[in-house]
């Protein structure tokens, strides 16, 4: 049926950034970056000069899309380099860590 799940409780969005999170580590560092950047962006609103309104405004918009871009592609970047590389050596770890864990 489709309503499977559902007297599991509604998830918060401070639960839900919070699995966000977790799952993908450059979340929450691109949100921090998007909101500092138009932060910025609304700060000098005030002495853009002769700069047009919507000029000011796609620019702020273009930094941080890039910045928010970026996170994403370091993240990629990050996730790949751990899937091949470093899981080689970090599973075995892990394996024993639960072995011991379920020893005790």
């Amino acid at each position: 049926t489709n309503n499977i799940g559902w007297w599991l409780p509604a998830e918060t969005s401070g639960s839900k950034l919070a699995r966000k999170a977790k799952e993908a580590p450059f979340v929450p560092f691109g949100i921090a970056g998007f909101a500092a950047i138009v932060a910025h962006g609304l700060y000098r609103l005030k002495s853009r000069g002769n700069t047009k309104m919507a000029v000011h405004l796609i620019h702020m918009r273009v930094g941080a899309q890039g910045f928010v871009v970026g996170a994403m592609t370091a993240g990629c970047a990050v996730f790949h380099c751990w899937r091949s590389k470093c899981k080689n050596a970090i599973v075995p770890v892990l394996k024993k860590l639960k072995g011991k864990a379920a020893e005790e």
